[in-house]
């Protein structure tokens, strides 16, 4: 049974897994939008959505937290100085899922995540 089981795996070692989702994540924030398979998209979702709400308040330790999920600077400062701000005032949501067509070669669903256009 499935229950309670939020996390996933996808054929992968745990570091492997960590270190795809964080480079996805880097690449949704400095492009605002990333073609990639369905499970990759759903599970890079949480991932970006976590960071963007703790971007909201801009604090030194804020910045280190985001150093851990970030591996360089460039995106840390994007998310902090650009994404905090323009969501400052909504609850959630920050991303879109909108499908594509399947890949050619295996017939993967390839969808398309980015971030949700949002001025206050």
């Amino acid at each position: 049974m499935r229950h309670r089981k939020t996390t996933v795996k996808l054929g992968r070692p745990t570091a492997h897994k960590n270190s795809m989702l964080h480079n996805l994540a880097t690449s949704i924030v400095l492009y605002e939008k990333v073609n990639t398979t369905q499970t990759k998209a759903k599970a890079v979702r949480s991932v970006l959505e976590r960071a963007i709400t703790a971007a909201k308040k801009p604090t030194l330790a804020t910045r280190r937290n985001l150093l851990s999920i970030f591996s360089t600077k460039h995106p840390v400062n994007k998310i902090i100085e650009v994404l905090g701000p323009r969501y400052a005032t909504r609850q959630g949501g920050y991303t879109r899922i909108v499908k594509l067509n399947n890949r050619q070669g295996d017939g993967a669903e390839k969808d398309r995540i980015e971030l949700v256009k949002y001025e206050t």
